[in-house]
């Protein structure tokens, strides 16, 4: 039996025993590990955790981003990011997270000039993409070019080198736009377009992506701020699906190129970095806003889903969702106005006042219109996991950085509770029994 301030902990009573246990809460949390001392006998492993996807489980303590689900709130390190969207650029908020704190004058410029000074690559990294094939997945190719840095700057591995940290962070948030395009560029079969440093972050990107003949390319300054404040909104999300891929990966003590590659590939998938072109797909489905209330009516009966509404987060309207939606009229002001942005409205309006989907706090979240706002910018749909990682790159390095400084981290590895046989004799092969199971598959497949 373990003591600990009575006013902070858990007085907890196994019912298989009749043992009294005191367990210490600090910030709203216990240490499973303390559970351990819970056991049925001396020989007992001990009483585990059982939290599938992680739904209540904190993995690290973080200064960096704080969310309230529940109240719809998002700050960075302290910030709103309804302020920080109005106020600041990329880069600036990339130092808040990087740094925490807003720079000076001085400290920004020096930034952005450390920035734009990493944008080129080597010239073999070029020989290396081009060794993809034509119609591979920009963010496959992304994938791949992130984690092959690790193998142009060995510096990387000496993580414990506070100097070289922050040398690789530089490196990456530089490079990494200069890859994305690159990525979409080899897609394209359109030559690559080499970084304008005189144009601003987001703007040397589009140049890189959408520079065709002419001899300087110049962005719509409307666009790029959207761009800007895109990449604002999701730069960071406190311990989402990737970011806990790069915690975890960084955990074995690999360079953070090798980490950011894991951030990637799990952004890659379709319930995280590919949620908006879902969003997008979906519209295109309904197809004219005459037909939203039948597509209601058959996500109501379970027939259907209604894409970019809802977050494992957020139990109210996602904060970010109402910057974009701003955004979204903006960039439609100078692009056109898509038919789909009346659907999405439509789709919208009728949602909100639907007590199915407010009883079970389905609110949209950012993915809602970021689709289609990168759509009228001339982006396809397989950039859109792309643009997104060029956007979180600051929020994984600023937890990579926090996690390789945090004393308290060891390397990531969760438990299981074993289900399977118990122990078992081996037995020649031609003694064996037919299992029914197998032989009923191998029936079925023969078929």
């Amino acid at each position: 039996m373990t003591t600990a301030n009575s006013g902070n902990s858990l007085t907890v009573t196994d019912n298989r025993t009749g043992k009294t246990y005191e367990v210490p809460v600090e910030n709203g949390a216990f240490k499973t590990m303390d559970f351990r001392q819970i056991k049925v006998s001396d020989d007992d492993f001990g009483l585990l955790g059982y939290d599938p996807g992680f739904l209540n489980t904190a993995s690290c303590k973080s200064s960096i981003t704080f969310i309230d689900g529940d109240r719809g709130i998002l700050r960075y390190r302290g910030y709103p990011i309804e302020q920080l969207a109005e106020h600041s650029t990329f880069l600036e908020t990339a130092y808040l997270l990087i740094k925490g704190e807003l720079p000076d004058q001085e400290r920004l410029a020096q930034w952005t000039y450390n920035i734009r000074h990493h944008t080129m690559t080597h010239s073999n990294l070029v020989k290396f993409m081009d060794g993809f094939r034509y119609d591979a997945h920009p963010m496959g190719i992304l994938v791949g070019t992130v984690g092959a840095l690790s193998t142009f700057y060995p510096d990387a591995k000496d993580i414990g080198n506070v100097d070289s940290r922050k040398l690789q962070i530089r490196r990456l948030i530089g490079k990494i736009p200069t890859l994305a395009a690159m990525s979409f560029r080899h897609s394209m079969g359109f030559p690559y377009v080499q970084p304008d440093n005189d144009l601003s972050f987001s703007g040397n990107f589009l140049s890189m992506m959408f520079r065709m003949t002419e001899l300087r390319y110049t962005p719509n300054p409307v666009l790029e701020r959207a761009l800007d404040v895109l990449f604002i909104l999701h730069a960071d999300h406190e311990q989402n699906c990737s970011t806990n891929a790069v915690r975890a990966v960084g955990s074995s003590g690999v360079d953070p190129y090798t980490a950011v590659a894991a951030g990637c590939a799990a952004l890659y998938g379709p319930k995280h970095g590919g949620a908006n072109e879902a969003v997008i797909r979906m519209l295109m489905e309904i197809g004219s806003v005459d037909r939203v209330p039948e597509f209601i009516k058959s996500v109501k009966a379970g027939s259907g889903r209604l894409m970019g509404f809802g977050h494992r987060v957020y139990k109210n309207y996602d904060p970010r969702a109402k910057i974009i939606k701003k955004i979204a009229f903006e960039v439609f002001e100078e692009t056109g106005r898509s038919p789909l942005l009346d659907i999405a409205l439509e789709l919208e309006k009728i949602a909100l006042e639907d007590d199915y989907f407010i009883s079970r706090k389905l609110y949209p979240n950012v993915d809602f219109y970021s689709g289609l706002i990168y759509q009228a910018m001339g982006f396809p749909m397989d950039m859109f996991p792309v643009l997104f990682a060029i956007g979180r790159i600051p929020g994984w390095l600023s937890q990579w950085s926090e996690h390789v400084r945090d004393t308290d981290q060891k390397i990531a590895r969760p438990r299981q509770i074993y289900l399977g046989e118990g122990e078992r004799d081996w037995v020649a092969v031609d003694s064996r029994p037919r299992n029914k199971a197998e032989e009923q598959m191998h029936d079925t497949c023969r078929l």
